[in-house]
C-alpha cells in the first residue's frame, strides 16, 4: 500500500478498517511523523528550521510567513495543508489523517486540537476510524484549548473562543464559545 494510496482514501472519506493495509499504511506514516515532530520538539530551533521540518512533515512547501511555536505534534502529517501568514501557538495538535486545511491569516492558540477521525461506535467494530477534514477559512482565530472536531468547516474571519468544543461548522464573521461552541455574535468590520 503507497502512501497516496493511503492519502486518496483518507479524503475520500473510506473507513480504516482495524488491521487491514490502510491502517498498516497509515501507522507507518504516522511513525515518520513521530520521528519529525520529536527532532521539531528536541530543543530551540531558528524560524526557518522550523518550517523546514514542518515542510518534511507536511510533505510540500511551507511559506516563509507561517510560524509555529513548539511544542508541536501531528499523528500524521501529510494531509496538512497550510496557508500564508498562518501562526500556530505552542502545544497543539493535529490528527490530520482526514485532512486539514488552514487559511491564509489563522492564528491558533495554546493547546489547540484539530481531530480528524472518528472511531466506530459498535463494539465490535471500535478500532475502524472514519477520516473527516477540518477546514479552516481565511483569517480564523481559534483562541486556547480549542477542540475542532471531525468534519468541521471554520468560515472565513471566524472567532472560536477559548476552551470551545467545536462540533459543527461555524459561520464566515462568527464568534463562538462553550462546549458544544454556539454563535453567540456575528462580526461587522
Amino acid at each position: 500500500m503507497e502512501l497516496d494510496d493511503l492519502i486518496t482514501a483518507l479524503n475520500a472519506g473510506q473507513t480504516i478498517t482495524a488491521g487491514s493495509p490502510l491502517h498498516e499504511a497509515m501507522h507507518h506514516a504516522s511513525q515518520a511523523a513521530l520521528r519529525i515532530t520529536g527532532e521539531l520538539n528536541s530543543g530551540y530551533h531558528e524560524p526557518a528550521e522550523v518550517r523546514e521540518l514542518l515542510a518534511r512533515l507536511t510533505g510540500k512547501p511551507v511559506d516563509e510567513s507561517v510560524a509555529l511555536f513548539p511544542p508541536f505534534s501531528a499523528d500524521f502529517g501529510r494531509n496538512i495543508t497550510l496557508g500564508k501568514r498562518v501562526f500556530i501557538n505552542s502545544g497543539c495538535r493535529f490528527q490530520d489523517q482526514g485532512g486539514i486545511s488552514i487559511g491564509d491569516g489563522c492564528l491558533i492558540g495554546h493547546n489547540a486540537v484539530l481531530a480528524t477521525l472518528n472511531h466506530d461506535l459498535s463494539p465490535s467494530r471500535r478500532a475502524d476510524m472514519h477520516p473527516a477534514p477540518v477546514t479552516l477559512g481565511r483569517n480564523v482565530w481559534l483562541g486556547s484549548n480549542v477542540t475542532v472536531l471531525p468534519g468541521v468547516t471554520i468560515g472565513d474571519d471566524a472567532v472560536v473562543a477559548a476552551g470551545a468544543v467545536v462540533t459543527k461548522d461555524v459561520p464566515a464573521r462568527s464568534v463562538v464559545v462553550g462546549s458544544p461552541a454556539r454563535v453567540i455574535r456575528t462580526l461587522e468590520d
